[in-house]
């Protein structure tokens, strides 16, 4: 009798789980990102956001700017804070350069250098280019989960550069696009990794994007589409 009763528990355990995952899947549906994927409109505020489709829409951000303009993100972009309403119907303000980026037209937009760069290469692992400032003391900002740190001194001469990048989806960390980081990120698959580390280092840097595709159709992007 008493084993009669555990095996009805961990029936309706099981009833129980099966039922939750069900209303997880039914919340948020996980599609796997095509050409096709549209990001929702809005500010991203963290990378998190970005992860999870969920940016502040147009419909709550405070701005005299008419919603409908073709150039609302270019002329809100041009004030130095942001405001907004959150979940809570509190209003909040945030400094623009401070902000992950936005999505406009389903398309996203990295705050990233001196700009806010598109991003026509998204997957497990994406590709952008963007403009940065270099100083004539040699010195670069370097990079951390998306913020941009200076490790530099005061100059008054300084170029502006175009340079490629990679944003690893998983971390939300951007790396410059050379050889030594696409062998990083396919650490993470052994096979590719071994393939790509047995060439001569002329090969990688002509391969480098041919792996980068070859990690992101191994190992595709899912997005929730909220």
């Amino acid at each position: 009798m008493k084993r009669n009763k555990v095996i009805t528990y961990l029936i309706v355990c099981m009833f129980i789980n099966i039922t939750l995952l069900h209303a997880q899947n039914d919340t948020t549906k996980l599609v796997k990102y095509s050409p096709n994927f549209k990001f929702r409109d809005g500010i991203y505020l963290n990378f998190l956001q970005v992860k999870q489709n969920r940016p502040i829409p147009k419909s709550k951000i405070i701005s005299n700017i008419n919603y409908h303009n073709i150039n609302f993100f270019d002329k809100l972009l041009l004030n130095k804070k942001i405001e907004y309403i959150d979940k809570y119907r509190l209003k909040q303000e945030v400094l623009t350069n401070k902000i992950w980026g936005y999505s406009r037209n389903g398309t996203l937009y990295i705050n990233w250098g001196n700009d806010f760069n598109r991003i026509p290469i998204v997957g497990s692992i994406c590709h952008f280019v963007a403009t940065i400032t270099v100083y004539e003391n040699g010195y670069r900002p370097y990079s951390y989960y998306h913020y941009n740190y200076y490790n530099t001194v005061p100059s008054s001469q300084s170029n502006v550069e175009t340079k490629q990048y990679v944003l690893d989806f998983e971390t939300g960390k951007i790396l410059e696009y050379n050889y030594e980081n696409i062998l990083i990120l396919l650490m993470r698959d052994e096979e590719l990794y071994d393939e790509y580390n047995s060439l001569r280092k002329k090969k990688q840097k002509q391969l480098k994007f041919i792996y980068l595709r070859k990690y992101n159709e191994k190992h595709p992007l899912y997005l929730p589409i909220n």
